[in-house]
């Protein structure tokens, strides 16, 4: 049996991967190009007595490179030597943007490689008015031309049974800018290619992929010897690309007269009003955030108590003791940790690829794009930042959706900054502690005070990326520059397939690490060094003497955790944090709450011996959790510990720390670099220590 190659290519937007779904039937795998965070799809299938390696390469509009993604198609081409150098490229297109498909199909074919051309989206035809001759086409193109419709199959079979074509291997339509040619015959002399288009593309670049650096400098030293440089060789180009295929174009294809507005013009009316516009779009953007935020509330809290009741039941059929703890609290507490976020991902990327599949995701690119772009950002960096006041776990994941590497990675830096559900529960008791239940203008300081640190987590993710835009450099330059997508029917098996792998993924990937983390934090705050952790009656009652036996009993696990090895690192660190207003009782609740912010809490009620289940929704553990902080004495000045000055400290601590372990694996998992998330999760926690120390020392 042959094992055979096929590369799928097109533009954006042309239904390409929706073909790659149905060809594979979804036996495939979604993995990293070696090296980078650019994603590479590839299937396998058996068809016609071979088998073929099917991969779904990045859309792009040229072979000349202008992002990480388009790369990776230039050098998947140029070498022969890569292990995905394809035995046949399927160049995919649809019926509007037939020309541009023929470009790069040309572009393909003078670079030696054999390809057919495919029109998807043929059920459009009509709509638009348009009428292709195929036999003319073909004899055009010199391949054969075949016809699908990706969203219900059709055509498919017909496609795979011409995976077998024997496509002649080169194909010239263009005949180089003569001007050029000393500059293209002196590099011919040092890059003795198969095809003259193949050193023309090393020519017309100016970090020529897959060459040496001397080989570069030498491509260099012939564009200024010549005076030329790679855009004028790229526009040279493309003008006379256009120009032949305009040409021959109406040959082929027939365009008829519609006065009428298209569906998607009568929309487009709508959804890119400079008024309604932005009124839609921020009504939908808030429905998503409901969603994510109310219906995977149902669902996380019976994954909650599903590993809750999975824990009691498991402890009480393990023996007590250190391996018991370790898989009820570490263990399967750790994994419910991660399953946890689940509905929350599963929700987001559902309302995301939707808008992806509809067409609507482009629209939002357009409308956001100039807001952001001072920042550095993209118009799709919008949807993370505001999923990021959901959770920031799924937030950090939906900017793969950005095509350009340097904006998809500052999305991912900031958004972290958006203030997440986690926070909530302490802001409300700090909150509660420090700011008074009074009215201000009519309407109450507690609740300003809530609503300005969501706005101070929107100053902090917009204000990073000013900063970081002008550290982080970019080899490629962003342009919007895009054809809008007719709006259509979405392909539920795309979503589906979407929503699957970025679940999965979350799964495997992020949650190895959460996991390992859980399991470290899980040791710090179970096991001690010395008696006083093993023996906490003895030492309880030696400083207690006039406690009661319910009383010693009460006070074991506060003294257990301020005897643990995660006590003793929150006394460590208290000389650090003692200018911040904390004592090492809020150390311990800093570290803690590493797992998850929101731990915080329980975890100042268990070294406050008020147990570890405090729902700050009951009214009444709310309260008593309240008084118990606000009697509270920092050793280390003498004063209310939870004063004014600390908790506007603390405030701003949590607005602005990394304090999430999930976060940092997803951080890490999509950035495909531990460097990158240490220096995020130094920075934020950087900005939040400074920010936190300047408030303090001027408010104490």
């Amino acid at each position: 049996m042959k094992k055979k190659t096929i590369s799928l290519l097109g533009n954006p937007n042309v239904g390409k991967t929706s073909l790659f779904n149905r060809i594979t039937k979804l036996n495939q795998k979604v993995g990293n190009y070696p090296g980078i965070t650019v994603e590479k799809r590839e299937g396998k299938i058996t068809a016609n007595g071979n088998e073929y390696h099917i991969i779904d390469l990045p859309g792009t509009y040229t072979l000349f490179p202008n992002s990480l993604d388009e790369e990776v198609v230039l050098r998947t081409f140029i070498n022969k030597e890569n292990s995905d150098y394809p035995d046949l490229v399927v160049v995919v297109s649809e019926p509007n943007t037939l020309n541009r498909g023929i470009v790069i199909y040309q572009q393909v074919r003078e670079s030696g490689l054999p390809a057919i051309f495919v029109v998807n989206m043929e059920d459009e035809l009509e709509d638009k008015g348009i009428k292709i001759d195929y036999p003319k086409l073909e004899k055009y193109l010199q391949t054969k031309v075949l016809t699908t419709d990706a969203r219900n199959g059709k055509g498919i079979d017909t496609l795979i049974e011409n995976f077998e074509l024997q496509v002649p291997p080169y194909f010239g339509a263009l005949e180089l800018p003569s001007e050029f040619s000393p500059a293209l015959e002196e590099a011919k002399k040092i890059f003795p290619l198969e095809t003259e288009y193949k050193t023309w593309l090393h020519l017309a670049q100016e970090e020529a992929v897959g060459l040496s650096d001397d080989s570069i400098a030498q491509l260099k030293a012939i564009r200024t010897k010549y005076n030329i440089t790679t855009q004028q060789l790229q526009k040279e180009e493309a003008i006379l690309r256009h120009k032949n295929i305009n040409k021959e174009f109406e040959n082929f294809v027939q365009k008829s007269e519609n006065k009428k507005l298209s569906n998607t013009e009568k929309i487009d009316n709508i959804l890119l009003h400079p008024v309604f516009g932005y009124i839609i779009f921020f009504g939908i953007l808030f429905f998503i955030f409901q969603a994510v935020y109310a219906w995977s509330g149902p669902l996380m809290d019976g994954v909650d108590n599903t590993f809750s009741s999975l824990g009691e039941y498991v402890a009480t059929i393990l023996p007590e003791g250190p391996l018991n703890s370790l898989i009820v609290n570490g263990i399967i507490a750790g994994i419910g940790g991660i399953i946890i976020f689940l509905p929350q991902i599963i929700i987001l990327f559902l309302f995301i690829s939707l808008m992806e599949e509809t067409g609507y995701m482009s629209r939002v690119v357009f409308l956001m794009d100039r807001w952001l772009k001072p920042f550095g950002l993209n118009g799709k960096s919008v949807i993370p930042l505001m999923s990021g006041a959901a959770c920031a776990i799924p937030a950090v994941m939906s900017a793969r959706n950005i095509e350009n590497p340097k904006e998809r990675l500052l999305t991912m830096l900031v958004t972290p900054f958006m203030t997440c559900a986690a926070r909530l529960p302490i802001y409300i008791v700090i909150i509660g502690l420090v700011i008074p239940d009074e009215k201000f203008l009519g309407f109450n300081l507690q609740g300003i005070t809530l609503f300005g640190m969501y706005i101070l987590g929107v100053i902090g993710a917009l204000f990073s990326a000013l900063i970081l835009n002008k550290i982080i450099k970019s080899v490629r330059k962003s342009f919007l520059i895009f054809e809008l997508p007719i709006y259509k029917a979405p392909d539920w098996k795309n979503v589906l397939n979407t929503v699957w792998e970025k679940s999965s993924g979350f799964l495997i990937d992020a949650g190895k690490i959460i996991l390992a983390i859980s399991i470290i934090l899980w040791v710090l705050g179970n096991f001690g060094p010395n008696d006083k952790f093993s023996n906490p009656e003895k030492y309880i009652a030696l400083e207690n003497p006039h406690y009661t036996e319910e009383q010693i009993e009460d006070d074991i696990i506060a003294f257990k955790t301020e005897y643990s090895y995660l006590g003793y690192l929150g006394r460590g660190i208290e000389p650090a944090i003692k200018p911040l207003g904390y004592d090492w009782k809020i150390g311990i609740g800093l570290l803690a709450s590493f797992v998850a912010r929101e731990v915080f809490v329980g975890t100042v009620a268990v070294v406050y011996s008020l147990g570890d289940e405090i729902d700050i929704e009951d009214e009444g553990q709310k309260q008593t959790l309240l008084d118990r902080m606000r009697s509270e004495i920092n050793r280390n000045t003498g004063m209310q510990t939870y004063n004014f000055a600390t908790g506007v400290s603390l405030l701003l601590f949590y607005a602005f720390a990394m304090q999430c372990m999930a976060t940092i694996g997803v951080v890490r998992k999509e950035t495909g670099s531990w460097s990158w998330t240490l220096i995020q999760t130094g920075f934020m926690t950087g900005l939040a220590y400074f920010t936190a120390l300047i408030a303090y020392q001027l408010l104490k």
